[in-house]
């Protein structure tokens, strides 16, 4: 398994899959045409290996949906820039109606960008978009970047997705704090899980990424209280559990698990994850 995922950029491959199978179903929540040819075989061939992902891709496939929902929504209230960080293999400029006037910012290692523009290089993007090849742990070229792009905006959204968990405590604080001290970085939006499925997550996954410079870390006690301290307030949570049994994408088994009400606040212990929006509090 360590020789299929070799890096970050595999674990892209691995759930581009499941956003291809979720497009080709008939009554499929999003269309995403490119995934496939994103994952390529070596996506198929992990999401194959790694059964727990595959038994559980309602989970990529509420994440998606949910991640749309939320940019669609900061779209139609005006929102002029979204900061993608760390997007990998996502088509969202593609495959999205998006505005033409709209700045999409996708911020990520050269060599994933690299691959990806091969790949989508006779296709045209739906927004003005823009690649910046960066690595996000280099605090000083990130701030000045993002120093730049506050210039450029009135009212950004920020989007992290499926990147959180590969962090540490102390580096997603100082991510928080990069981002809430530009004013016009408005929302932030990313997913999240509670100690408890971090727990199931590196049990039932870890193994598949060993070596690969990929691992599950972050999953704050305190829940989206943690980033109070850095700037930003949380002012939406949605389960995707709660989202998958919605659009029908749970079997029998999990739909009774997603009929238990969830806590209230930090989840501790409770397998839980979702999708958070956040407001800077310094703008």
């Amino acid at each position: 398994m360590s020789s299929l995922i070799e890096n970050i950029s595999d674990t892209a491959k691995w759930v581009a899959i499941f956003r291809a199978e979720e497009s080709e179903r008939p009554d499929a929540v999003f269309h995403d045409p490119f995934a496939r040819r994103l994952a390529g075989e070596k996506g198929k061939q992990i999401a194959n290996a790694v059964e727990f992902s595959k038994k559980n891709s309602w989970s990529f496939v509420a994440r998606t949906f949910l991640f749309d929902e939320f940019i669609m929504r900061h779209v139609n209230q005006g929102f002029d820039m979204i900061i993608n960080l760390a997007p990998s293999l996502d088509a969202r400029p593609y495959r999205m109606k998006l505005p033409s006037s709209l700045q999409w910012i996708e911020v990520d290692l050269p060599g994933i960008i690299s691959e990806k523009e091969k790949i989508l290089d006779f296709e045209k993007p739906n927004c003005d978009l823009r690649r910046i090849q960066l690595d996000l742990s280099d605090e000083k070229e990130r701030l000045a970047i993002f120093i730049k792009l506050n210039n450029e905006a009135d009212k950004a959204l920020v989007i992290s997705e499926g990147l959180m968990i590969y962090l540490t405590s102390e580096e997603v604080g100082s991510l928080a704090t990069d981002l809430s001290s530009q004013k016009n970085f408005r929302n932030w939006l990313f997913d999240m899980v509670s100690p408890g499925l971090l727990i199931m997550a590196r049990d039932k996954m870890g193994s598949a990424l060993e070596g690969s410079n990929a691992e599950f870390q972050f999953a704050p006690e305190e829940g989206e209280a943690f980033f109070l301290k850095y700037g930003w307030k949380n002012i939406e949570s949605r389960s995707k559990l709660k989202t998958a049994a919605a659009i029908n994408r749970l079997d029998e088994e999990m739909l009774k698990f997603a009929a238990i009400p969830e806590p209230e606040g930090p989840k501790g212990q409770f397998p839980w994850s979702g999708a958070c929006l956040f407001e800077n509090i310094n703008k």
